[in-house]
């Protein structure tokens, strides 16, 4: 079976500050870029791809965050209708947390239980400096 390497046909590369308004503001960018490349704000894509990209940058903000540091957005649309969004932060701990059932109740730690529910997949990804974490979307 021969691997098919598909290139992106659009992208957006953003760096972001490791703030709640830098996370606010990856998933306004988000938005707005579905919006452009078809998907309008009020779809069920865009909305999905918001809260991806809302749980990834908060964990990015809150578990991620090095002082001084920002923290990358990555889209990345391809062509046979998949979104992947990647948040790239400086701190190297590859260790995700997911919320306990115990925590269920808390208004914190449910960004990566989210992503698993929405994505088709996703995973962790090393980097010189710090880690990626990156998320796929069917986009139809």
């Amino acid at each position: 079976m021969n691997a098919e390497i598909s290139t992106p046909t659009a992208e957006l590369t953003q760096r972001l500050s490791s703030t709640p308004r830098g996370a606010r503001l990856a998933r306004r960018l988000t938005a707005q870029l579905l919006a452009e490349w078809g998907h309008p704000y009020d779809s069920d894509v865009n909305a999905t791809a918001q809260h991806v990209v809302a749980g990834l940058a908060a964990n990015a903000v809150t578990h991620g965050r090095v002082p001084g540091r920002d923290f990358e957005l990555r889209l990345l649309l391809f062509p046979e209708g998949t979104l992947r969004v990647e948040v790239s932060d400086a701190r190297g701990e590859r260790q995700l947390r997911f919320v306990t059932e115990h925590e269920q109740d808390g208004e914190q730690g449910r960004g990566l239980l989210l992503v698993s529910l929405l994505a088709r997949t996703w995973g962790v990804a090393e980097r010189d400096v710090g880690k990626t974490v990156w998320a796929e979307l069917a986009l139809k």
